[in-house]
């Protein structure tokens, strides 16, 4: 018997074909509404920032204080997040500084950068970035305040109503999406001037800023480039510096004064920057002399390497010459039997019957009777100079500009921890009329564990500053 072939029912196959089709028309809109959707309903943030201040719109500092939040579900490591806060610019130099933070001021590097696309209002923002050291946010914890100044190098007052991340009116701490943060490199809060928010896909590299991580500061290193606003700046004194108006010697007594304390920009600082400028000035009288002196607050540096770039004068800034001035980097300590310093005295016009320029390198071992051994080196310093103190293994050797000058042992070498100075004083008053000298610190870096060259020294400076690294202090003792 012939068999034949059933063809398959119409009935059966069409309705899964019409089904088919539907899903796809389903799928087809919803994925064509989705960006629609996700727009009106974007994922929680992972973190975001709220932010106060304290300043009006005119004002000589702007003090931007900001918060981070961990909104996640998961650990957040600050190291992970960079903050930028916008700004008009007004064409000229900005340094910041950080005047309090929970995790220490010396986990926080900050820089100022130019916009590619400069709106009216941002031309530039403050980066700012932390160290591994920073610590990690629990999920729902936040950072507490990060207290920074931002500041004109020229120290011009600022105009902050036309700056987009400025607002008067934030007093207290609230939420700032015109702070923009950026987890690992990528948009995580705020919009950029440019109106690019983190949910904004259409263009991502416009979210991504590049993440480098940035490494923890050395331990036991001092370094500070002295980005302040002056004498009563509040981070001066956080980060460890006291101004002298204390009375007595040496020089002239009780001169000592705030006022020749001031850092002013200068072209040939590093990244012209900003420098340290000691001012000693007088009139011929004691009544009319003032001196200046900044140094550490804390007495805890003994071995390992100090080094500093400074500017010896020759010549007063106004007036005549001649005065015996002394312009000094030097390190004190201790009492009694412990007592211990170690000093560089440059003096152009010579001082205590000896002629100048000379600078002198002297270690010491009991100042009541003059034990002491020391060098001199009879040359102007009119200049920029790196100078070197380095202490090891019961030897102390001085440096100038990477030639060794002196070397002293035995008893004389360090027996206390001491702290770090740099003074500008008068020997004596031997002529009338105004006249101000100045001396120029433009960077302090000080390492505990290591005995360094000076290219050595200045590579490592070199990289800090690179980094946004303006202070830090690691020295034991320190925040």
């Amino acid at each position: 018997m012939a068999s034949t072939r059933r063809r398959p029912a119409r009935s059966r196959v069409w309705p899964k074909i019409r089904l088919l089709l539907f899903v796809a028309v389903i799928g087809a809109g919803a994925t064509a509404l989705y960006p629609i959707w996700k727009a009106a309903n974007p994922d929680p943030p992972e973190l975001l920032v709220r932010y106060r201040t304290s300043t009006p719109a005119d004002t000589a500092v702007a003090k931007p204080s900001l918060e981070v939040f961990n909104q996640s579900d998961k650990p957040l490591p600050l190291s992970d997040v960079t903050l930028r806060y916008y700004f008009t610019g007004d064409d000229a130099a900005y340094a910041f500084n950080c005047v309090n933070a929970a995790f220490g001021c010396s986990n926080l590097a900050g820089r100022v950068v130019e916009l590619d696309k400069p709106t009216e209002s941002a031309d530039r923002y403050l980066e700012l970035r932390f160290t591994e050291k920073a610590g990690t946010l629990e999920p729902g914890a936040n950072s507490k305040g990060i207290d920074v100044q931002l500041f004109r190098t020229d120290h011009k007052k600022l105009q902050q109503s036309d700056d987009r991340s400025f607002d008067a009116e934030m007093t207290s701490y609230k939420e700032a999406k015109k702070v923009t943060a950026y987890r690992r490199g990528v948009l995580a809060w705020g919009e950029e001037p440019d109106g690019t928010g983190p949910h904004d896909d259409k263009d991502r590299a416009k979210t991504s800023a590049s993440h480098e991580p940035l490494p923890a500061a050395p331990e036991g290193v001092l370094f500070d480039t002295f980005d302040y606003l002056g004498a009563k700046d509040p981070a001066l004194f956080k980060h460890g510096w006291l101004v002298r108006t204390s009375k007595g010697g040496p020089g002239i007594e009780n001169t000592w004064s705030a006022d020749g304390v001031t850092f002013p920009a200068d072209g040939e600082a590093l990244n012209s920057g900003q420098v340290l400028q000691l001012r000693a000035s007088t009139d011929g009288t004691e009544a009319g002399t003032k001196q200046a002196s900044l140094g550490t607050a804390a007495s805890k540096f003994r071995e390992g390497t100090y080094a500093a770039r400074i500017h010896f004068s020759d010549a007063p800034s106004t007036g005549d010459k001649g005065d015996h001035v002394n312009q000094t980097f030097y390190t004190i300590g201790g009492k009694g039997s412990t007592y211990s310093e170690l000093d560089n005295e440059y003096m152009p016009n010579g001082g205590w019957g000896r002629p100048g320029p000379k600078l002198d390198t002297v270690t010491w071992h009991d100042h009541k009777t003059n034990d002491r051994v020391y060098i001199t080196t009879n040359k102007s310093l009119d200049d920029w100079h790196t100078m070197m103190i380095r202490v090891k293994d019961g030897v102390v050797a001085y440096w100038l500009d990477g030639k060794k000058l002196f070397v002293s042992s035995g008893k004389y070498v360090p027996r206390a921890d001491m702290s770090v100075n740099f003074n500008h004083w008068f020997v004596d008053l031997p002529f009338e009329g105004e006249r101000a000298w100045d001396m120029k610190v433009d960077w302090l870096y000080y390492n505990a564990n290591e005995t360094l060259s000076a290219e050595e020294v200045e590579t490592q400076v070199r990289d800090f500053t690179d980094r946004g690294r303006n202070y830090f202090d690691t020295v034991r003792g320190s925040e």
